[in-house]
C-alpha cells in the first residue's frame, strides 16, 4: 500500500463512514458534514490566499503600479522588475494566493477519491474498500444506504418530476450556480481587458468541467460541489464587500485604473 492510500485516502475514508454510522445511516449527512470539516481545517490556508489576491489586487489598482506601466511600456522587462520592487516593498507576495491552494490539492483529491470509493458500484469495488477499512468497522454495515433525499448517491442524479416530459438534473443546476459565483467572486487583478477576457474564459472553463463531472458522475460528488462552493462563498462575503453585479454577469471587466 503507498502513501497516498496510508495517510490521505484511507483515513479519509474511515472518517467519512465513521460519520456515516454517527449520523444515524445517512451518507448525504456524512458527505455534508465531513466535507465542511474538510473545509474548516483548511480555513486557515484559504484565508491566506484570499487575503494574499485581495493585497495583490489593492496594489495593482494604486497610482504607483499605474504608473509604472505608464512610464515602462516600451520596455516590458523593466516594468516587471520595477513592479517586483513595489510588492517586494509593499509585503506582498505574488505567489502568496496560488500557495496555499497548491497546499490544499491533496486534500480535495483525497477527499474526492474517498467519495468515490466509499460508494461502491459493483462486488469488486465493495472488495477494495473493504481492503481500506479499519479493524473496528463491522461488516454488517454494509451494503450502506446510498439514498439521500430523491436521489442515489452512486448514480447520476436526475428528478423525475410529474407531468414534465423529461427528468431534471437539480444538482448540476446547483452545482452550476454555485461554481459560477464562488469562480467570480475571486479577486480579479486584472488591469487590462484582454487579462480580464482570460479570467472570464477560465471561469467559464471551470463551471463547465465541473458541472460536466456533476452530470455525468456519481451524485455524492454533486452534493459535495455544492458544499464546498456554499463555503468558499460565504467566505469571500465574510472577507469584505462583495461586487455582486460583477459576480452574476458575464462581462470581462478589468480593475478601473485610478486617476
Amino acid at each position: 500500500m503507498n502513501i497516498w492510500d496510508t495517510f490521505i485516502l484511507n483515513p479519509m475514508i474511515n472518517a467519512l463512514l465513521f460519520l456515516y454510522q454517527l449520523l444515524g445511516g445517512s451518507f448525504g449527512l456524512a458527505i455534508i458534514v465531513f466535507t465542511i470539516l474538510i473545509r474548516l481545517a483548511t480555513y486557515p490556508l484559504t484565508a491566506s490566499s484570499q487575503k494574499s489576491m485581495r493585497k495583490m489586487q489593492t496594489i495593482q489598482q494604486s497610482e504607483e503600479w499605474l504608473s509604472l506601466k505608464k512610464k515602462y511600456a516600451k520596455d516590458p522587462k523593466k516594468m516587471q522588475q520595477e513592479q517586483m520592487k513595489l510588492l517586494q516593498a509593499s509585503g506582498a507576495n505574488p505567489v502568496g494566493g496560488c500557495l496555499p491552494t497548491l497546499l490544499q490539492l491533496p486534500v480535495l483529491f483525497g477527499l474526492y477519491q474517498s467519495i468515490t470509493s466509499a460508494i461502491p458500484n459493483s462486488p469488486l469495488q465493495l472488495f477494495g474498500l473493504e481492503q481500506r477499512l479499519y479493524a473496528f468497522f463491522p461488516a454488517s454495515m454494509f451494503p450502506l444506504e446510498k439514498t439521500f433525499l430523491w436521489m442515489n448517491l452512486a448514480q447520476p442524479e436526475r428528478l423525475a418530476i410529474p407531468f414534465w416530459p423529461f427528468e431534471i438534473p437539480v444538482l448540476a443546476i446547483l452545482v452550476m450556480i454555485t461554481s459560477w459565483i464562488s469562480q467570480r467572486m475571486i479577486p480579479n487583478t486584472s488591469t487590462d481587458a484582454s487579462g480580464a477576457q482570460t479570467a472570464l474564459i477560465m471561469n467559464i472553463f471551470m463551471v463547465f468541467i465541473i458541472t460536466n463531472i456533476s452530470l455525468t458522475l456519481a451524485s455524492g460528488l454533486s452534493v459535495y460541489f455544492i458544499v464546498t462552493n456554499l463555503f468558499s462563498i460565504v467566505q469571500f462575503m465574510m472577507m469584505g464587500k462583495v461586487n455582486w453585479r460583477q459576480v452574476i454577469g458575464f462581462r470581462a471587466s478589468a480593475q478601473p485604473a485610478k486617476k
